[in-house]
């Protein structure tokens, strides 16, 4: 089977709470309104067919739950999505094995609750996260402890990139210019949440700690030396902090830490890229992803391109089948 274990839905009862919440969304709330695919079940039976023997581990579309308000929007709407995608896996099961929970972020003891009944109640195969909250560091203190949670709980944490326009390209500029905020904000957005898990030193304490990385991990295969040789001089660039304490600290080179992230293939037909990210993280932590419905054909377009990369690559049938749904099993703990 070909499990994609990261594409976005939005359940019909989420959704037309989305609209009412924010009615005038932009950036990616614009984007995620003109996809039928996304919400359209009619739509994206018609396209997962395509696909011989393919399923999907259904989680939520951008934007992040926490951009829609307080927090006590964000958990009702944390809930509807939850709710909604539990009930299209007991419905389909053939065609969703699983799906990830959505968490309201911006509530430290509600995203807590929410993992617990997502999981336990609900039947959740782990958690998704953006790679910043409402512009704060996933480990900041008051979402550090979903870490040890999901440690406790043995299920893998999903993270996703966020940023918008208004993150700037420049200091003297209002705003980010010609969508780089998306092209090459959301792989540095990813890369930086990485960065801060393993000078957190997560890794030390939670060694079985699973994470999956949206897009292949995004610019860590391609920055291999920087972060091996380059931090391994970490402090050396320093004059204000003593970073060299963290590294004695660390009971590994940085390196090592990045190469046991999870990554997906979600690449865009990427096939140079696909190789290089399975080269750095191995093929025990790759699994296989689309990214759908994101493409210019509104959700074949990268599934198909997918697949197609996948099934090129100069791997045995074992390994191939490790990438499609074997590591996908162990992690998500599926039948």
């Amino acid at each position: 089977m070909k499990l994609d274990i990261f594409n976005h839905i939005f359940p019909r009862a989420y959704y037309d709470r989305m609209l009412k919440v924010a009615p005038g969304g932009k950036d990616m709330h614009k984007r995620v309104r003109d996809i039928p695919y996304i919400v359209d079940l009619d739509e994206r039976f018609r396209i997962m067919d395509r696909f011989d023997d393919y399923a999907q581990i259904l989680s939520l579309s951008s934007p992040p739950i926490e951009v829609y308000g307080t927090a006590a929007v964000a958990n009702e709407m944390a809930q509807l999505a939850n709710d909604g995608m539990a009930e299209l896996v007991k419905k389909y099961p053939d065609r969703f094995p699983g799906f990830i929970a959505s968490l309201p972020m911006n509530d430290p003891e509600g995203l807590l609750r929410e993992t617990e009944r997502a999981i336990n109640e609900l039947g959740a195969v782990g958690v998704q996260v953006y790679s910043n909250v409402l512009g704060k560091p996933l480990t900041a203190p008051d979402t550090l402890p979903l870490f040890d949670l999901m440690a406790k709980i043995d299920l893998p944490i999903w993270i996703h990139p966020t940023r918008g326009a208004d993150f700037a390209d420049y200091k003297q500029e209002k705003k980010s210019h010609y969508e780089i905020w998306w092209t090459f904000g959301w792989p540095y957005e990813t890369s930086v949440a990485m960065a801060h898990i393993v000078f957190e030193g997560l890794f030390d304490k939670h060694p079985n700690l699973k994470i999956i990385t949206h897009h292949m991990g995004a610019m860590i295969p391609y920055s291999a030396g920087r972060v091996g040789p380059g931090w391994d001089q970490l402090g050396t660039r320093t004059s204000d902090e003593d970073y060299t304490l963290l590294l004695k600290k660390l009971k590994k080179r940085p390196l090592d830490y990045f190469k046991m992230f999870y990554a997906d293939t979600a690449l865009f037909g990427a096939a140079k890229a696909t190789e290089l990210g399975l080269d750095f993280f191995g093929v025990d932590n790759v699994l296989f992803a689309s990214d759908a419905p994101f493409d210019p054909e509104k959700g074949a377009a990268f599934t198909r391109w997918t697949i197609e990369i996948i099934d090129a690559l100069d791997i045995t049938p074992a390994q191939r089948h490790a990438i499609y749904e074997g590591n996908a099993r162990r992690l998500l703990k599926l039948k």
